[in-house]
């Protein structure tokens, strides 16, 4: 092997290197888009299933962005938060 080809070894794995680096910068911040997403939609289905049973409760909760997010980027404490913030306001 001549240096030449050693040089062009080194730049192909540099290369290789870099673009694994910039695939691991890209991809961690979408799997917390994702989890925000995916904790989101299951919010609004848990605000649709606590409203279903609305008759037995009396207590409605809307559905629309702001509580969808509250829940999906709070989880079960998001939900009991809202619950409680329209219960103290009945």
């Amino acid at each position: 092997m001549s240096i030449a080809d050693i040089g062009i070894v080194l730049a192909y794995s540099a290369a290789i290197m870099i673009i694994f680096m910039l695939t691991w910068l890209l991809v961690r911040p979408m799997k917390v888009v994702g989890k925000v997403l995916l904790n989101s939609i299951l919010g609004v289905f848990l605000l649709i299933a606590f409203n279903f049973f609305y008759d037995f409760t009396g207590v409605h909760i809307g559905v629309n962005e702001t509580t969808s997010l509250t829940v999906g980027l709070l989880g079960v404490p998001g939900f009991v938060a809202l619950l409680a913030v329209k219960i103290l306001l009945l």
